[in-house]
C-alpha cells in the first residue's frame, strides 16, 4: 500500500504532466488511429490521463481494504468506508501537492475521479467478497 502511494506521488511529478506524457502517448495513438487528427489525438490522449487516475485510485483502495482487512475472511462495510475515506484524503494531499509542481495544476474534478475509482474498487471487492461469502454458505450446507 505504502509502496503504491508513493507511485501515485510518483505520477504527480513534473515527469507526468500532460506534455510529458503527450511525448509518447500521443505518437502510440496516432500510430493506432493514423487518420485521427491532432484534436482527437489529443482528447485520446487526456482520455488516457483520466483513465490513469481511475486506475491508480482502483487499486488503491483494493490495497488499503486488504490492509484493514489483514487476512480476516470476513468483512465490515465500515472498512470499506474507511478505505473510501483514505482514498479521498489522499486523493486531496495528491491535488494539492500539484498546486506546487511546474507544469501541474490541483483540480477538484480528479479527486472526484480518483475517489470515484476507489468507489468502484470497494463495490467490486464488496461483490467479490459477497459471493464468496454465499458459496461457502453454500458449500456448508451441502457437507
Amino acid at each position: 500500500m505504502i509502496v503504491w502511494a508513493t507511485v501515485i506521488s510518483l505520477f504527480s511529478t513534473h515527469a507526468f504532466t500532460a506534455d510529458s506524457t503527450g511525448r509518447f502517448i500521443i505518437p502510440v495513438l496516432r500510430w493506432f488511429f493514423p487518420h485521427a487528427s491532432l484534436a482527437s489525438l489529443e482528447r485520446m490522449h487526456f482520455f488516457v490521463r483520466k483513465t490513469g487516475h481511475f486506475t491508480e485510485y482502483f487499486i488503491f483502495s483494493l490495497l488499503i481494504l486488504r490492509g484493514i482487512r489483514a487476512g480476516r475472511k470476513k468483512f465490515r462495510l465500515a472498512w470499506m468506508a474507511i478505505a473510501l475515506l483514505a482514498v479521498a484524503t489522499y486523493a486531496s494531499f495528491d491535488e494539492f501537492h500539484q498546486r506546487f509542481v511546474p507544469g501541474r495544476t490541483a483540480a477538484v474534478s480528479d479527486v472526484v475521479l480518483d475517489t470515484i475509482g476507489g468507489a468502484f474498487a470497494q463495490l467490486a471487492a464488496g461483490l467479490v467478497l459477497l459471493t464468496v461469502a454465499v458459496r461457502e454458505k453454500r458449500t456448508d450446507k451441502t457437507a
